[in-house]
């Protein structure tokens, strides 16, 4: 774990050895004060030398001018390096969650993600910059200040190492019951994110149900567990200042008492006690110091837990030592594929799948919901991995493509449709970063999105919201069908895509499809058994299986579960899913 922190520092490696190196020169300028204090007292003040006291005098204004500069500096390149450090974690975190299979995402809440990103990061770079400036400063203050008292006078110097011992102890105790509730609470930071996301994202819904008050009153208990994660571990940590107050002045008052008996006695000199009590504020103070690194730290080590978790994540799809950098054309076969999402799991969600499924053909895909019809198209553009067989693309199993070069040509309009802040023509080039205006215009037409488009006030330059909020769900669904025609690709997936648009948008869509791009392999999931009967085949899919796979006519004669879609929706005019329950795919 430390290990894969410190790989972060990279270029603020400079700054990060220069603020430990300033802050000890601090320390050990202030540890000069004092000494300096002591002699302007014994030899100029008590004897009215007043040439030796603006001699002492002006060295003391040298010290304490060096020691702000060594202070600014330590702070400055502390910063530096803190704030670098964090920014890069970010930048690593960031870069490898783009890596990521959807297996892999799977295994993270997004909520979680977006808390190790923010508020663990934080923690990390608040710990960094105290451990390179307190962690520093206050061991190298607390071994000068007791090492000069001890020269100074060995006896009185004794109350401080008894101070140091007994305070030690004290903060050990607090901090060790401490740990437990600073390593819990930012496990509540992820069900408060949650909680925040979930409730802007389906803001809509929340009011169309008038459920304010319930998502207030969840968001609040949310609130309130970080809170008395927080007073309980706060509790304790609090009896820092009290302890330290008491030690000090135990201190003062052991130092005045027994220093005052031996100046009356001529084995101390005010200058000497003065100097000493200098130094027990310097001792306690670094004692203090330490107490609250440790509970940063102690803090942050749960927040370092969990962002190198996602760091050293490795993702579960990895392109071959040498890929294939080519697809030859749209062909499809499935070999005896069986999939499941958790490599640990018994139950195979595809189960024994054997499809050949020419170039160029339109294929439709109809099921219940839970029969694994968008788990069997994300085989394809190897979103996933097979647990079982292979899956061909061109006559090439897909785990030997380059994976950017795959996917560019299997182009895939998920169930759940996805607009980017942004404007339209932003929304469309991320098919094509390339595209012309005009290219994009012809995407846009063979989706039948153009005509809605040149509605808009500012047409093509239209600004969408994030998430596009400001479309309808079937404006949505036809800008990400032409966001997927600008790759061109070899094969075109519509995963329940047209879902949201009338049949009669939906028939000029598929008749673009079979006059624009006849050599694209198309595979429709859908519902509607008029959204697919003019497919060259079918594919039914029943639990996992292939149950059916021809023509509509052929499926209309020896299919039953094809028939019973078929006759319920057009005599009753529903959709699949609602005559046949299940689980999502």
């Amino acid at each position: 774990m430390i290990k894969t922190l410190l790989s972060q520092v990279k270029e603020f490696k400079k700054a990060s050895f220069l603020t430990p190196v300033f802050m000890i020169l601090e320390v050990v300028v202030e540890t000069m004060i004092p000494v300096a204090m002591a002699l302007m007292i014994d030899n100029g003040v008590e004897k009215g030398n007043m040439s030796y006291i603006y001699r002492v005098g002006a060295v003391m204004a040298v010290l304490a001018i060096a020691g702000l500069i060594a202070g600014f500096l330590g702070g400055k390149y502390g910063a530096l390096a803190s704030s670098g450090f964090a920014r890069n974690l970010r930048k690593a975190m960031y870069t490898n969650i783009q890596t990521f299979s959807f297996s892999n995402i799977d295994k993270f809440s997004t909520a979680g993600l977006i808390t190790r990103l923010t508020t663990d990061v934080t923690n990390l770079q608040n710990a960094y910059q105290m451990v390179l400036r307190m962690c520093t400063r206050a061991p190298a203050s607390l071994i000068c200040a007791m090492t000069m008292a001890f020269l100074v006078n060995a006896r009185l110097a004794s109350v401080y190492l008894i101070a140091v011992i007994f305070l030690g102890f004290a903060l050990v105790m607090i901090l060790r019951r401490a740990t437990r509730y600073f390593q819990e609470v930012f496990k509540k930071y992820d069900d408060l994110n949650a909680s925040v996301q979930e409730n802007i994202s389906g803001i809509r819904v929340v009011k169309a149900y008038v459920r304010e008050d319930y998502e207030t009153s969840k968001f609040q208990k949310a609130c309130n567990k970080v809170y008395e994660m927080f007073v309980r571990a706060e509790k304790l940590v609090v009896m820092n200042m009290p302890l330290m107050q008491f030690t000090v002045y135990a201190c003062i008052l052991c130092i005045s008492w027994l220093g005052a008996k031996m100046i009356v006695g001529s084995s101390l000199t005010t200058g000497e006690l003065m100097s000493l009590l200098t130094y027990c504020m310097n001792i306690l103070m670094s004692l203090m110091m330490l107490s609250m690194v440790f509970v940063m730290v102690t803090m942050s080590m749960a927040s370092a837990e969990r962002v190198t978790e996602v760091i050293n994540e490795k993702a579960d799809l990895s392109n071959p030592a040498q890929p294939v950098v080519e697809v030859p054309d749209g062909r499809i076969d499935f070999d005896h594929v069986s999939f499941r999402y958790k490599k640990e799991g018994k139950e195979n969600v595809l189960k024994d799948i054997n499809l050949s499924i020419h170039a160029g053909e339109t294929i439709g895909i109809i099921g219940g919901t839970g029969s694994a019809k968008s788990s069997l198209v994300n085989l394809i553009s190897r979103l996933y991995d097979v647990s079982e067989g292979s899956v061909k693309v061109g006559g090439i199993d897909v785990r030997n493509y380059d994976m950017e070069v795959l996917r560019n040509q299997v182009a895939v309009v998920l169930q759940k449709n996805v607009l980017f802040s942004g404007t339209i023509l932003e929304n469309l080039r991320w098919g094509n970063k390339e595209a012309t205006e005009e290219e994009c215009e012809r995407a846009c037409q063979l989706a039948c999105a153009d005509e809605f488009i040149q509605r808009m006030p500012d047409g093509y330059h239209t600004y969408i919201e994030q998430g596009g909020t400001n479309v309808s769900g079937g404006q949505k669904q036809r800008l990400c069908i032409a966001r997927a025609l600008l790759k061109k690709p070899k094969i075109l997936i519509l995963d329940d895509s047209t879902s949201a648009v009338d049949t009669a948008t939906d028939a000029k869509i598929r008749k673009a499809f079979a006059e624009e791009i006849p050599d694209t392999t198309k595979l429709i999931i859908a519902q509607r058994i008029s959204s697919i009967q003019s497919a060259d085949r079918i594919i039914v899919m029943e639990d996992g299986r292939v149950n059916g796979f021809g023509t509509h006519e052929e499926l209309l004669e020896n299919n039953p579960i094809y028939q019973e879609v078929y006759h319920s929706q057009t005599k009753a005019g529903g959709d699949f899913d609602e005559n046949r329950g299940g689980e999502q795919a």
